[in-house]
């Protein structure tokens, strides 16, 4: 297939590039710098309220990563911009699908579990089906799922990835915790009770090879693993594989002085998503449970 993504660099991006073309795909980079000389590059300004349609001649799919990151200070402008990343892009994108003569077969757009909302420990079990949340994120999520809609419009197969917390020890939560953990300092955020949706980074990257293939998946699809756990688990295990204490919890005010008061709720927020289409499809993930993952990112063996 020719493929056409964006957020090429990022933490998902950069492991699902190589990993489609080792599976012999063509893949075009959408990118906001100057094209590398020799390399599948197409400039593209996430800001502009159009793309030329004809960029997607002869593209069978299209995967859309982009996004500001989450984590930091939400300022006012920084919630501009994590709007504009997300819900701005995507409708430029979806709006280019639905004017070209030949449009993709599929569109794989990033989203994220934050759609349900703060769940915190409640045991509920959220599906693909559940009603989206309440707050900043789950609106801005929602919009963000909503902006493809010109492409589905259009008769293109549209799977929107509620990705949980993306594990790997290249980027994102578990890099920045690993360094703490591993001088002896880690320990729970808050009271550790909340749930945390989880997958690592190598099942995300089956998630798009398998999203790009298979006919029958489309809409929302949660990206986490069966086997959520309360970030107090997910302390204790990672502390355990590293053979270091896990002692010592991070306060809700010590996030709050940190990131503010609306960021910190977002990280100390929980809920208990789980892939009931990628399971009904024949899904079938490397790392269900979260002490293989972890012993896998780290690379630390079982000893016992």
């Amino acid at each position: 297939m020719h493929l056409l993504i964006t957020g090429s660099s990022g933490l998902i991006g950069s492991a699902v590039v190589p990993a489609l073309g080792a599976d012999g795909h063509q893949v075009t980079r959408l990118v906001r710098r100057r094209p590398q000389a020799g390399a599948r590059e197409i400039p593209w300004d996430p800001t502009s309220i159009r793309l030329d349609p004809h960029l997607l001649d002869g593209v069978d799919g299209v995967i859309h990563l982009a996004g500001e990151p989450i984590v930091g200070r939400w300022t006012a402008a920084r919630r501009r911009r994590l709007v504009e990343s997300r819900v701005g892009t995507t409708h430029v994108l979806a709006r280019a699908i639905s004017e070209s003569p030949r449009p993709p077969l599929v569109m794989i757009v990033a989203s994220a579990t934050g759609y349900y909302g703060d769940h915190g420990a409640s045991r509920e079990d959220l599906t693909e089906e559940s009603p989206p949340g309440t707050g900043f994120l789950a609106d801005l999520t929602r919009q963000w799922e909503a902006a493809a809609e010109p492409a589905s419009r259009r008769g293109v197969r549209v799977v929107h990835l509620r990705n949980g917390i993306v594990l790997s020890g290249r980027g994102g939560a578990l890099a920045r915790m690993l360094p703490v953990y591993r001088f002896g300092l880690g320990g729970p955020l808050g009271d550790g009770s909340q749930f945390w949706s989880w997958i690592s980074i190598d099942d995300v990257v089956g998630v798009v090879r398998y999203a790009l293939t298979t006919s029958g998946l489309a809409g929302p699809v949660n990206v986490t693993t069966p086997t959520p756990v309360t970030n107090r688990q997910f302390s204790d295990t990672l502390a355990r594989v590293l053979h270091r204490p896990g002692r010592f919890p991070v306060p809700r005010i010590a996030l709050e002085l940190l990131f503010g008061r609306s960021a910190a709720g977002a990280v100390l927020a929980g809920c208990r998503a789980i892939p009931k289409h990628l399971v009904a499809s024949g899904f079938r993930f490397q790392f269900p449970e979260i002490e293989s993952a972890l012993r896998h990112l780290t690379g630390r063996r079982d000893t016992r």
